[in-house]
C-alpha cells in the first residue's frame, strides 16, 4: 500500500480514532463526503442483543460466519466489536477500513477488500431493478427491500460476500482474517443496520451515483415506445401453422407477456342469495375458504411472476395437517376455527400453537414445534460449534439439551435446532412451551427473542 494513501487516511481519520484511553467517538453519525467514500463515527459497545437487528444486518452476517474459515478469529473480532474497540469506519469501492484496538489498547490499521460487481454486472443489476417496478421504487425512495438480494442472484449478481470475496489485510501481519479484520467486519453488520446502501458502496456504486442512473433508466423506459399500440406485428397476424408448430426443429413463436399482477387478491362472488343453502352447506365456511383462495391464487402468481421462479424446485404439497393450520392462520370465525382444530387432530390450544408457530416460519416452524430428532453426530457437531461461538466466554447461560433441544436452566427459555441449522426460540407459558419468535442461524440472537419483552 503506497505512503500517500496512508497520509491521506490519516488526515482523513485523525479525529475520528479511538484514542489511548480507549473512548469511541460519541454518536452514531456519518461524515459527509465524496458519493464514492462515506466515513462512519465509532459505534458505542453493544450490550444484551444480538449484533445486528434489521434483514440487511443479519444477512451479512449470515453470509460472514457461513463463509468463515477461522471461526475462532470469528469470535475474537465479535468480541472486540461488541465491547467497542473498533473506530470510524471508512467505505469506499471494493474497501472497507478502520483502527481497531486489541484489548490492550493497541491500535492497528485494518483494511477488508470485496470484490467490486463489474461493469456488465451492474448493467444487469440495473436493469433488474428498472424491470421491477416495486425495486425501482423503493431505490428511489432510498429503501432497500431484502428480496432484492435474490432477485439480483436471479439475474447473476452476488451482492452479499462469498467464500472468499472478503480479503484481509491487517499491519498485526496475520496472513489470514484476524480478529481486528473479523472485527471490523461484525461492524460493517451495524452500519447496514443505520444504511444498506453501504452494500451497494462496497460493491463499486456510491448512492448518487446508483440512484441518478436508476432515474434516467426509469425516464427511458416509460418513454419507449408502446408496443401494444398499432399494427400487430406480422407473425401475430399470420400465426403458425400447427404442423410446423409441432414439427422437430421448427421455430415456435413468442409466448405471449405474462399476465400482470394485481395489486390486491379478487374479491370472491357473493353468497348471500334469497335462496336457501342445500343441507349441509356452511355458508361462513365456504365464503372464508373463497377468500382465502383467492389470497392464495394472488401469492401464488406473485411467485410465478418473480425472476427465477422457473429454476425454483417445486414445493410439495400440504398435508391436510399443514393446511389446516395455514387456513386457522387467517383467524377465521369461531366455528371454522373449531372445524380446523378437528381436521387437525388438535384441541384450540393446540392449533393456537401450532398457527403461532406457522406466522414464525411456515412449515418448518411447524415441524420444529411438533417433531423431535436425534441430531446425526456432524450437526451435533455443528450445533455445539455454533452454541460457543454466540457468548463470550463466561456469558452463555447454563443449557441441558435433550435431543434437538436446549433449555436455559434456571429460566422458562429453549432452543430448538431445526434441520436446516437454524435456532428457533421458545419459551413456557402456562406449563406448555410455545414458539416466541423466528428462527435465527445465531443460537443468541434466538435466544434474545424470549426476553425481548419482558
Amino acid at each position: 500500500m503506497s505512503d500517500a494513501y496512508d497520509e491521506t487516511y490519516d488526515e482523513a481519520h485523525e479525529d475520528s480514532r479511538i484514542d489511548d484511553g480507549g473512548d469511541a467517538l460519541t454518536g452514531h453519525g456519518e461524515t459527509a463526503g465524496q458519493d464514492n467514500e462515506r466515513t462512519f463515527a465509532a459505534l458505542p459497545p453493544a450490550h444484551g442483543r444480538g449484533f445486528a437487528e434489521t434483514w440487511w444486518g443479519q444477512a451479512w452476517l449470515k453470509a460472514l460466519e457461513d463463509t468463515a474459515l477461522d471461526l475462532q478469529q470469528l469470535k475474537a473480532g465479535r468480541r472486540l466489536a461488541r465491547a467497542g474497540h473498533v473506530g470510524a469506519v471508512s467505505v469506499r469501492p471494493g474497501r472497507i477500513t478502520a483502527v481497531v484496538q486489541d484489548k490492550d489498547r493497541t491500535p492497528h490499521r485494518s483494511d477488508v477488500l470485496l470484490q467490486e460487481l463489474s461493469d456488465d454486472e451492474w448493467d444487469r443489476f440495473l436493469a433488474m431493478a428498472v424491470e421491477r417496478a416495486g425495486h425501482i421504487a423503493a431505490l428511489l425512495d432510498r429503501e432497500m427491500p431484502p428480496h432484492l438480494v435474490e432477485d439480483a442472484a436471479a439475474a447473476g449478481v452476488e451482492l452479499l460476500p462469498g467464500i472468499g470475496d472478503l480479503e484481509p489485510e491487517c499491519d498485526c501481519d496475520a496472513w489470514d482474517h484476524c480478529g481486528h479484520t473479523a472485527a471490523l467486519c461484525y461492524q460493517v453488520a451495524r452500519l447496514l443496520d443505520q444504511d444498506p446502501f453501504v452494500l451497494l458502496l462496497m460493491r463499486g456504486r456510491g448512492e448518487r451515483e446508483l440512484l441518478d442512473e436508476l432515474q434516467v433508466r426509469s425516464v427511458a423506459q416509460q418513454s419507449a415506445p408502446d408496443s401494444s399500440q398499432g399494427e400487430a406485428p406480422e407473425s401475430a397476424q399470420e400465426g403458425v401453422d400447427a404442423a410446423e408448430a409441432y414439427a422437430d426443429g421448427a421455430v415456435l413463436p413468442p409466448l405471449p407477456e405474462p399476465p400482470v399482477l394485481p395489486a390486491e387478491p379478487g374479491l370472491p362472488p357473493s353468497l348471500d342469495t334469497e335462496v336457501e343453502p342445500a343441507p349441509g352447506v356452511d355458508v361462513p365456511a365456504l365464503e372464508f375458504l373463497a377468500a382465502r383462495a383467492a389470497v392464495e391464487a394472488h401469492r401464488l402468481l406473485a411467485e410465478a411472476l418473480a425472476p427465477g421462479h422457473e429454476e425454483q424446485p417445486a414445493e410439495p404439497r400440504l398435508t391436510l395437517d399443514e393446511d389446516a393450520v395455514r387456513l386457522a392462520a387467517a383467524s377465521p370465525a369461531p366455528a371454522v376455527v373449531d372445524r380446523l382444530a378437528a381436521a387437525s387432530g388438535r384441541d384450540r390450544d393446540g392449533l393456537a400453537r401450532a398457527v403461532r408457530a406457522w406466522e414464525y416460519g411456515g412449515r418448518a416452524a411447524l415441524v420444529v414445534l411438533e417433531d423431535e430428532w436425534v441430531l446425526e453426530a456432524d450437526a451435533l457437531a455443528r450445533a455445539r460449534a455454533s452454541l460457543d461461538a454466540a457468548w463470550d466466554e463466561g456469558e452463555r447461560p447454563t443449557l441441558r439439551a435433550a435431543r434437538n433441544r436446549w433449555t436455559v436452566i434456571g429460566a422458562d427459555a429453549q432452543l430448538r435446532h431445526g434441520r436446516d441449522g437454524r435456532w428457533w426460540p421458545y419459551r413456557k407459558e402456562r406449563g406448555r412451551w410455545v414458539p416466541a419468535g423466528p428462527a435465527a442461524h445465531d443460537p443468541a440472537t434466538a435466544l434474545a427473542a424470549v426476553t425481548a419483552g419482558e
